[in-house]
């Protein structure tokens, strides 16, 4: 069963965060989580993400960032990742993890830029992608029960 989710991105501030607000709605009966790989522990998510969540009537304001340890990847069941490069360094961080390390687009074919510092345009966009992602992602956990 699918208990632990982790959701990485470099900073922990913006696309990390609003999947993990989108995964707990979908999947309120398991553990989200999330981290970066390059985080400053303690940073608030990006002001443009938490508004854009907020529109979506998903909170995320109360979100810290932390750093990705592997003890993080080593307590998940599942990880999911960004692109394709953030997997190949979540597999080198933890190999052990590497059969549960995903891209978050894997299903769609798509990797989810990083809106940091674009128009509040383009995190909606990226806000879109993570939530057609995690809807096509939420039915695959729930059948692992």
């Amino acid at each position: 069963m699918i208990r632990h989710i982790l959701v990485l991105c470099i900073g922990n501030i913006c696309r990390s965060p609003m999947a993990q607000g989108l995964l707990r709605h979908s999947l309120p009966d398991r553990t989200v989580s999330s981290a970066g790989f390059e985080a400053v522990t303690g940073a608030s998510a990006d002001a443009v993400a938490i508004a854009v969540s907020a529109a979506a009537g998903i909170d995320i304001s109360g979100h810290r960032a932390r750093q990705l340890a592997l003890g993080h990847l080593a307590a998940a069941d599942l990880v999911l990742v960004m692109n394709d490069r953030q997997k190949s360094e979540a597999q080198l961080m933890c190999p052990p993890a590497s059969g549960k390390v995903f891209r978050i687009g894997d299903i769609s074919g798509q990797d989810v830029p990083d809106p940091l510092g674009a128009p509040y345009a383009e995190f909606e966009r990226v806000f879109e992608l993570i939530r057609l992602s995690v809807q096509t992602w939420a039915p695959r956990i729930r059948a692992f029960a």
